[in-house]
């Protein structure tokens, strides 16, 4: 059977893509290619090892997303989560003072300029023997 094999892409309307992409780009390190978008390659993966996308619904009355209208919300795998936080307070990015720690890694919540709410990921790195 022919099947779906990974997430090819995340796609966000914005009221002020520019704008926007160049927020993504200075503030969670997105580097932007020519066509304006990123290619974020598995080849990437940091810690190695950590490699993997999640495909998950949620209950139309979810919290998870935060409160408002939002439909979706992008998962970023992080290598740094506790500097990167601080590296957005200091910046005056909106973060939510919730954080979540589980055998698999640590989770923050993070909104946007445009207000969408984003989940910051560092997973969890399995001991080398």
């Amino acid at each position: 059977m022919a099947r779906v094999t990974g997430i090819g892409g995340v796609f966000l309307k914005a009221r002020d893509p520019k704008k926007l992409r160049t927020w993504y780009a200075e503030h969670l390190g997105i580097k932007l290619e020519d066509y304006g978008g990123a290619s974020l390659l598995w080849s990437d993966e940091v810690p190695a090892g950590t490699g993997q996308t999640t495909w998950m619904l949620f209950p139309e009355d979810t919290k998870h997303f935060g409160g408002g209208a939002q439909q979706a919300m992008v998962n970023y795998r992080v290598d740094d989560l506790e500097g990167l936080l601080t590296q957005l307070r200091e910046a005056g990015v909106a973060i939510d003072p919730h954080q979540e720690h589980a055998s698999y890694g640590s989770f923050a919540w993070i909104t946007d300029p445009e207000g969408n709410r984003l989940e910051l990921w560092e997973p969890s790195v399995e001991p080398q023997e």
